[in-house]
């Protein structure tokens, strides 16, 4: 550094020149001047291999992975997954310089920007950074998760899209508000939408429920029942134009399902949205919110868990003790009576 400085050159040419010199004790020296190699070597591999596989190249062959993969503390499985996103997100490049050109922009805009505003940018963009607030609009079945993504790749394209929820949520240094429409219009014509299934999984005790209503009443007038339905202080909403609620809550009062029902005003014309969808044998799609036709302590078989007794009931979903495997949560469809 010292060196680099007093020339007024980039640290890479500094250590090329003190390389050369006996400035350096004999370890350090062999040491930078295999950095200096290693650097020179990636760079003649810069047209030859996909630059993503040189980045995973790089970060292997220059311990930085290593390093991490050592450390116990907290922030150490957060740094390895940055550098797996920061891979991915490099594939959506053709070339190094073409990633590297975005990354000057992107730097440069940075740069430029003063005092508080607003960044708007997609989930992939997102990686590596990190805001006190962030809003996450649009947590909808067939929009997050992609209707697309479950055709085309199943459990596969389920996870994937569930790992940039993830990304989505933790770039939140302090707030994170989720929200999604009741209904959005698509191709001109009015659909009603039900909240993505991973809404329902995130943690109660980190989650607070802010209700917006309209027309429509709060959000159990959605065809997709959730248990953050109960939570007080009102269950994610919206009204007939599309509008939406977001927030979280971890306390408990009466149902909104059955609540909102009754101050149901007017008929919803809406297209229906899709039913559970199956892939590989596995449900991927949202429940449907209808109420289920077996009551706790009934006795229903699975094809794969046996027998067993329903302990709890929440909408078609059904939290079943199974003699063989313990408790497992199902959905009535996949069951029957023993």
């Amino acid at each position: 550094h010292a060196h680099g400085r007093a020339r007024g050159i980039p640290l890479y040419f500094a250590a090329k020149e003190i390389i050369e010199t006996e400035e350096l004790g004999p370890r350090p020296r062999r040491s930078l001047a295999e950095v200096v190699s290693n650097f020179e070597r990636w760079r003649g591999l810069v047209d030859n291999i996909p630059h993503t596989e040189l980045a995973e190249m790089i970060l292997d062959e220059s311990g930085y992975t290593a390093m991490w993969q050592k450390d116990k503390s907290p922030q150490a499985h957060t740094r390895l997954e940055n550098l797996k996103e920061l891979v991915r997100f490099m594939e959506q490049f053709d070339t190094m310089a073409g990633f590297l050109e975005h990354v000057s922009l992107v730097m440069d805009a940075e740069s430029d920007a003063d005092g508080d505003r607003v960044s708007l940018m997609t989930l992939h963009a997102a990686k590596g950074l990190e805001f006190d607030t962030v809003f996450l609009p649009g947590w909808e079945e067939g929009l997050f998760p992609h209707q697309r993504s479950l055709d085309e790749s199943g459990t596969a394209g389920l996870e994937e899209e569930r790992r940039l929820a993830y990304v989505g949520i933790t770039r939140a240094k302090r707030r994170a508000r989720i929200s999604f429409a009741q209904n959005r219009r698509v191709h001109g014509l009015w659909q009603t939408a039900i909240p993505s299934r991973f809404i329902d999984e995130l943690p109660e005790a980190n989650v607070e429920v802010a209700e917006d209503t309209g027309n429509y009443g709060g959000y159990g007038a959605v065809p997709g029942a959730s248990r953050f339905d109960k939570m007080s202080g009102g269950s994610f909403g919206g009204d007939g134009s599309g509008g939406a609620a977001g927030g979280f809550s971890n306390s408990y009062d009466t149902p909104g399902w059955q609540r909102a029902q009754k101050n149901w005003s007017r008929p919803n014309t809406a297209k229906p949205s899709r039913g559970p969808q199956t892939i590989d044998g596995e449900l991927v799609a949202s429940s449907t919110g209808r109420s289920s036709r077996y009551a706790v302590d009934a006795r229903v078989r699975h094809n794969k868990f046996g027998e067993g007794r329903v302990v709890s009931v929440d909408g078609n979903k059904l939290v079943v003790e199974f003699d063989t495997v313990g408790a497992k949560k199902v959905v009535d469809s996949f069951i029957e009576k023993a």
